[in-house]
């Protein structure tokens, strides 16, 4: 016989009531016996520090009770149910952990169930509007590479907002491409801001030589005023620039850059709206002062979403053996990393290719130390701004749950594939995976900054450690 949650509540309350005035009935018995040896005050006394401490138990069963039946599950359908709604996760409620809230957690279940089926329907309609729009963006990619020009757009705060397979070929040159980036970090910015101070309502093109950001390269720039839009347009011709025909990466593009961006603190900046770089390193062991690193792997997000083709996967030469212990672990060998750039080098890639972006990591604090160890000899300091998926997860679904990478991602409904896991690509793919997907959850709890996010994560540091 099922019995009801209001009944398992009464009968709950009952129990204590019965249990304490028992309790306050025995001490009162043995406060009158001990009255009779002691006199009338002692015996009292006896009966009511008694009854204290008997009630006091009582009340630390009945606490301890609801929050393993009645707290705790609310907060894992709660997690659930926003998971569902916001990252359309399929429900995943826990109806044994729940089982004292009666049909609360099938009814949930069910809405879940019919909202994920009304999600479907949606992304079914969604899914066939989305590949049209694709088709016509990979027909337009296609005739953009077909002309011998790479192109790039560039927002008034000189942020580049779109770039062709074969631009993305001439940016590679000097760095890893990166959408949103300042154009300053791959042109040098005096030279490239002359050729813009030529540009006006008369002059609406210029050629000029632009020197790389590093200063190892030259290009030839043909700059065009853009008259409808905001913003200009950068055209480099395939005589000057080594633009491989065979270049197939997408078009990469977001016109939001194109209105102008206020300066705000990043505390006050919507969480959804900045670039992060989400980022893995493996290595030769697990103390930051001892071993190094041998591999770092990383991706960019920007505006809630993972860019495809901007990525970092690199090799590292730590300059000592891999133990065997670690080999195991993430696959690399000695033979492996004898012909990759050493440590310095590829880390000084990452600090460039996170510029202006905020860092995240599962378990942050584990590869920072790697990276902060190399801040002297590169001269690069990491003062990024930082966000720990670990922390994120103890925000959403409460201390209680496991927060490893493995289980975050199960919670998402998140694959990874077994060969990339405990890879540096691989885990920080994932990693980026879970923070698209909690982001609009974030959103949904009311934690919409930046700042609203730093101040809620700080009230879990404690469950930091490793474990990756």
């Amino acid at each position: 016989m099922s019995i009801s949650l209001r009944m398992r509540i009464f009968l709950t309350f009952f129990s204590a009531a019965v249990a304490s005035s028992t309790l306050v009935a025995v001490a009162l018995y043995i406060g009158f016996l001990r009255a009779a040896e002691e006199g009338h005050a002692a015996g009292f006394l006896f009966a009511g520090v008694l009854s204290f401490f008997g009630l006091l138990a009582v009340s630390t069963g009945v606490w301890r009770f609801f929050d393993e039946y009645v707290a705790r599950p609310i907060e894992h359908i709660a997690s659930n149910v926003r998971a569902c709604a916001h990252a359309d996760v399929k429900s995943s409620i826990d109806m044994h952990k729940a089982r004292f809230l009666g049909d609360l957690a099938p009814a949930v279940h069910a809405v879940t169930g019919h909202l994920s089926k009304v999600s479907d329907g949606a992304d079914q309609i969604v899914a066939a509007e989305t590949s049209r729009l694709m088709a016509e963006k990979a027909h337009l990619a296609l005739l953009l590479t077909e002309i011998p020009v790479a192109i790039i757009l560039v927002s008034p705060t000189n942020q580049i907002m779109l770039y062709d397979g074969q631009a993305a070929d001439v940016l590679g040159q000097v760095h890893v491409p990166r959408l949103s980036a300042s154009i300053f970090d791959y042109f040098n910015e005096i030279d490239l801001r002359s050729g813009l101070d030529q540009l006006s309502e008369n002059r609406t093109e210029v050629v000029l030589e632009v020197r790389g950001s590093g200063g190892r390269l030259s290009f030839e720039l043909r700059l065009k005023k853009l008259h409808k839009t905001p913003g200009y347009m950068i055209l480099v011709d395939d005589t000057h620039a080594r633009i491989a025909p065979e270049a197939a990466r997408p078009l990469i593009f977001d016109f939001d850059l194109s209105e102008h961006e206020t300066e705000h603190a990043i505390e006050n900046r919507p969480i959804k709206g900045l670039n992060f770089v989400v980022f893995d390193t493996e290595t030769t062991g697990l103390m930051p002062n001892k071993d190094e690193i041998v591999q770092v792997g990383a991706v960019r997000v920007v505006k809630g979403r993972i860019v495809p083709g901007e990525s970092v996967n690199q090799l590292a030469n730590p300059g000592r053996s891999i133990p065997r212990a670690s080999t195991k672990v993430h696959g690399i060998t000695d033979s492996m990393v004898a012909g990759a750039p050493d440590v310095s080098a590829v880390v000084s890639g990452l600090h460039a290719f996170a510029r202006e972006s905020v860092l995240v990591a599962h378990n942050a604090p584990f590869d920072m130390a790697f990276l902060h160890r190399h801040e002297k000899t590169s001269g690069l300091i990491w003062d990024h701004p930082l966000l720990d998926t670990v922390l994120l997860s103890a925000v959403l679904f409460g201390d209680t749950e496991v927060h490893t990478l493995d289980a975050l991602c199960e919670r998402l409904d998140i694959r990874i594939d077994p060969d990339l896991r405990h890879t540096a690509l691989g885990d920080a793919q994932a990693t980026a995976e879970a923070l698209c997907k909690m982001l609009p959850i974030l959103e949904g709890k009311g934690f919409e900054t930046f700042g609203d996010v730093i101040q809620e994560t700080r009230k879990h540091g404690r469950l930091l450690k490793d474990l990756n």
